[in-house]
């Protein structure tokens, strides 16, 4: 079964790990809500967000289970619509635009996506799919410029010695890396990272942490949305945060100013301390 993501066809792949394009849009509005609720099986799963991320800016959005971080990235991913209120993303408003067309524009790592990658497939593949927005080789043809931008989004994050290996063979360590090459194929303008470093050892976080550090300083690194649970698991290069709660913010702005205890605290409902080290921040219970 062929299931459509993204797609890239018909454009020109940088050899570069981002195109200029991201660049030349620093300040630009990359996603805006405004009064956005959903509201599924009678439950109010977002209330009323008003938020924007614009181009070079780089958000954590944290909270806790039920908090509605992923009905968030289901938005932004154009994956759902709201059910009141406006959301734009890259400049079109969700309910005026063929998503269809936006999605080329937007990379995408989630659990529930990783799920149904071929475990069969060699790791080439599994990125170079993202090219036509499909998940499993199929009847694409494929040119030598899809190749070289896999092996390029490979080689970067260090996994392109993988690359003719079956995908279900690698460790969880190295998949994480593989589906963060995937939703790095298309060179997008808004990235969404759902939990990245979920199901990792200590090792294995730190070494992808490493990797999304490097990616986020690049000066032509698309605006990035990655949600998370753990303040342990922000990687340096963040720039912004968003605290939810209930489906509500609590906090949102420059990530210092957000990460403080006070604001944790009513996010999490429990009383914490903050610490923050080289660019790194640590929470635990008073």
């Amino acid at each position: 079964m062929v299931e459509v993501w993204h797609a890239v066809r018909g454009s020109a792949h940088d050899p570069a790990l981002f195109g200029v394009r991201v660049a030349e849009s620093a300040g630009d509005v990359v996603v805006r809500l405004r009064s956005a609720s959903v509201v599924r099986g009678g439950a109010t799963l977002l209330a009323d967000i008003d938020w924007e991320v614009r181009g070079g800016e780089h958000w954590v959005v944290l909270g806790p289970n039920g908090a509605g971080k992923t009905t968030l990235l289901k938005l932004l991913s154009t994956q759902w619509h709201p059910t009141t209120g406006e959301v734009e993303v890259l400049g079109e408003r969700m309910g005026a635009v063929d998503v269809f067309e936006l999605r080329p524009r937007i990379g995408f790592s989630s659990a529930a996506l990783a799920d149904r990658l071929p475990a069969g497939e060699r790791v080439r593949d599994v990125v170079l799919t993202a090219s036509y927005g499909t998940i499993g080789r199929w009847r694409e043809q494929y040119d030598e410029a899809d190749f070289a931008r896999a092996h390029a989004v490979l080689a970067r994050l260090g996994v392109g010695h993988l690359r003719d290996r079956r995908y279900g063979s690698l460790s969880e360590g190295e998949r994480k890396r593989v589906q963060l090459a995937r939703a790095l194929m298309s060179d997008p303008e808004l990235l969404l990272l759902d939990e990245p470093a979920a199901g990792l050892d200590l090792g294995g976080r730190e070494d992808l942490l490493a990797q999304l550090a490097h990616l986020l300083q690049s000066p032509t690194a698309p605006a990035t949305v990655l949600v998370t649970h753990h303040v342990e698991e922000i990687p340096r290069g963040i720039t912004h945060g968003l605290l939810l709660r209930a489906g509500r913010i609590v906090a949102r702005g420059p990530l210092t100013e957000v990460l403080t205890a006070a604001n944790l605290s009513v996010t999490f409902a429990r009383d914490l301390v903050v610490e923050a080290h080289d660019g790194r921040f640590f929470a635990r219970s008073i």
